[in-house]
């Protein structure tokens, strides 16, 4: 995402975009059969993107059953039998439109980029593979051995991806989030064709899924062609999801991973709760100020202080989620600068951390803070495509998709005094894990992906 750094630039983009947002539509429908429709016009071209948003992920599985979801993923574009082997791709591909998906934590997500009048397409074709899918053994063994090649090149391959997963399996512990979303190798090994098709009939409905359409559509005219696909498929019976409750960190935790690398790496990261998890429904909107104090830009303190003053860091990053649906992390991720060790690194966001917990911010930090946050979420809706995603990931984690409507006034509220008090309940030694990636000699593939941030962010 594009960071803005001129407060002048901020102020002129937030109205106008504000603006823009104020006039938009969005209607929600409900269908019999249990499924939930998200419409929301965006007239500024003619074009549409419509995404079916499954409540199933990771955070579902257990061990035994981890890389489940991304695998039906990849199973999900083999065809129907309406629709066999790739003629899904075609279809849409020959009509000038873009399809993909992404499986992460909380949700599975399929969605087409279509000229607004191909509309039709998209919900016939997603419709069939809702309800009718093709799994037979010989397409599952290809795609299985694709899935286990992936894990290979972007885990396996990338020592940071690779720390980052033995990371959270240290920072979540009786959380189903400590599982890597591709699956653990010895999951993915035993895995068989009736394991998917069983996570299929389970977690593919109706009243499962929430179909979200942004563009240049009319929201009946959405409803009365949703009804005429979608409408027309059965509820299934779906398993039951026990609540999760945190256990309380008893004590810091340290993950060592030695594996060919480039440069060492370091990821601190503390227990946090998420907007569906916190009891103080504040919290959450404080520790996303906070993220955005330490490094939501080239002006934010760790940038500031750890790379360009003191220039500890050659790379620095703050990743906090505050829309997940169980509790999760606030992390930092940093690389130490050339001439300086892991320990150095170490010490120098502890001192910024008690920097946080010790002194208020002040006010005028803390107002620049917070007008970059909102200006760079709102940027971020300036694409239908972002706009679709903030409407299904709330409504897939237990949210309304109305909660977009609270953000802004929820991080203008946010205080000094409250940024003080989530750092210091929050970013304590106890809550903490701490993991090091400690390089050996560059004579495997394992370190061609070393050197930058991305690698941890890829396996998120």
């Amino acid at each position: 995402m594009r960071i803005v750094t001129n407060l002048s630039l901020l102020i002129s983009i937030f109205f106008t975009v504000s603006c823009f947002a104020t006039n938009s539509s969005t209607q929600e429908y409900h269908f019999d059969n249990g499924l939930t429709l998200i419409v929301k016009e965006d007239h500024r071209s003619p074009v549409v993107i419509s995404e079916v948003w499954y409540k199933i992920g990771s955070g579902y599985e257990t061990l035994g059953s981890t890389g489940l979801s991304h695998m039906l993923e990849h199973l999900m574009f083999k065809g129907t039998p309406a629709h066999p082997g790739s003629a899904l791709l075609e279809l849409v591909t020959q009509n000038g439109g873009q399809l993909n998906a992404f499986t992460t934590r909380d949700f599975t997500t399929y969605y087409e980029m279509l000229s607004a009048d191909k509309l039709s397409l998209s919900f016939q074709l997603e419709a069939d593979r809702m309800a009718n899918l093709t799994l037979d053994p010989a397409t599952f063994n290809s795609e299985h051995q694709v899935v286990k090649e992936e894990r290979q090149l972007r885990i396996v391959n990338d020592p940071q991806a690779l720390t980052y997963e033995r990371f959270a399996a240290a920072a979540l512990p009786a959380n189903p989030y400590q599982n890597p979303t591709i699956g653990w190798p010895s999951d993915l090994n035993h895995m068989t064709a009736q394991d998917a098709k069983n996570w299929y009939h389970h977690w593919y409905g109706p009243n499962n899924a929430v179909v979200v359409v942004v563009g240049d559509v009319n929201p009946e005219v959405v409803y009365n062609l949703a009804k005429t696909t979608f409408g027309q498929l059965k509820s299934i019976k779906i398993p039951e999801v026990k609540p999760h409750d945190a256990i309380k960190p008893l004590g810091a935790r340290k993950v060592i991973v030695k594996a060919p690398a480039k440069l060492p790496y370091l990821i601190v990261g503390f227990n946090t709760p998420s907007v569906v998890t916190a009891k103080n429904s504040w919290e959450p909107y404080a520790l996303e100020v906070l993220s955005g104090i330490l490094a939501s830009s080239d002006s934010s303190r760790l940038q500031r202080d750890l790379v360009r003053d003191k220039q500890i860091a050659s790379e620095v990053d703050v990743d906090y989620d505050m829309y997940t649906r169980l509790p999760g992390l606030l992390t930092i991720g940093a690389i130490p600068a050339q001439g300086h060790t892991l320990a150095d690194l170490k010490t120098a966001l502890v001192v910024e951390i008690k920097a946080l917990q010790k002194t208020p911010v002040s006010d005028e930090e803390l107002e620049r803070i917070k007008t970059q946050v909102i200006a760079n979420n709102i940027y971020a809706q300036d694409s239908i495509e972002y706009e679709a995603y903030l409407i299904g990931s709330m409504e897939s984690v237990g949210l309304s998709w109305q909660e977009i409507n609270h953000y802004e006034k929820e991080i203008r509220d946010v205080t000094p005094t409250q940024v003080q008090a989530v750092a210091q309940k929050y970013l304590t030694h106890d809550r903490s894990t701490t993991a090091e990636l400690q390089p050996l000699p560059t004579n495997s593939k394992i370190a061609e992906n070393s050197g930058s941030l991305q690698g941890a962010k890829n396996v998120q």
